[in-house]
């Protein structure tokens, strides 16, 4: 089966689900677009539901608590615009979100690490002293256009490489390595 039949497979899939998680987080206008667990101190949905997380629980993900965001949620936050050279096409694109530190600070996380997870599976981590350091952001946004799942949404946690010296300097198509697209959960963890 090709990659992005699979993943729009797992997507269909995993949209009842999300919207049954979504009436079930408080708070929440819409379908759950990223879930924030671990080292957490706000929240507003209760534990993993293997039957209802499928994907969640087809990448082995467990938790009692968690903090979820819909992309009501995520637009109420204060937004940034960067502007980096994507390896896609070689030119720079305005994305725009919240800082992740933000996110972080909305679902009150006290960790040091994160663990953040794409759709299909890729888990880079970083530390939180560098999601401040490099201004990583969850955009939400490419080019002023809301991003598709499907493509590199809907949020994709990514930074401005091309104002960091040190990953100026690489290839493009080594800059992004710890920036997960179709990003929908985050481990905070100590």
């Amino acid at each position: 089966m090709k990659k992005r039949h699979f993943l729009g497979t797992l997507a269909a899939g995993a949209a009842l689900p999300l919207a049954a998680h979504a009436q079930q987080a408080k708070g929440l206008k819409g379908p759950a677009l990223l879930t924030v667990t671990g080292a957490i101190a706000r929240t507003n949905r209760g534990p993993m539901d293997a039957a209802l997380d499928q994907m969640m629980a087809k990448q082995k993900l467990a938790f009692d608590k968690a903090h979820a965001f819909d992309f009501a949620a995520l637009a109420a936050l204060p937004a940034v615009t960067i502007r980096p050279t994507l390896e896609y096409d070689g030119k720079p694109h305005a994305l725009r979100g919240p800082l992740l530190a933000t996110v972080l600070q909305a679902a009150g996380a006290t960790g040091g690490k994160l663990a953040m997870r794409a759709i299909d599976g890729y888990a880079p981590t970083i530390s939180v002293a560098d999601a401040r350091k490099y201004r990583f952001i969850v955009a939400t946004h490419l080019d002023g256009q809301p991003m598709p799942l499907g493509g590199l949404g809907p949020l994709w946690a990514v930074y401005e490489a091309d104002k960091f010296a040190g990953m100026a300097a690489k290839p493009v198509d080594q800059r992004f390595a710890q920036c997960p697209w179709g990003l929908y959960h985050i481990d905070v963890q100590a």
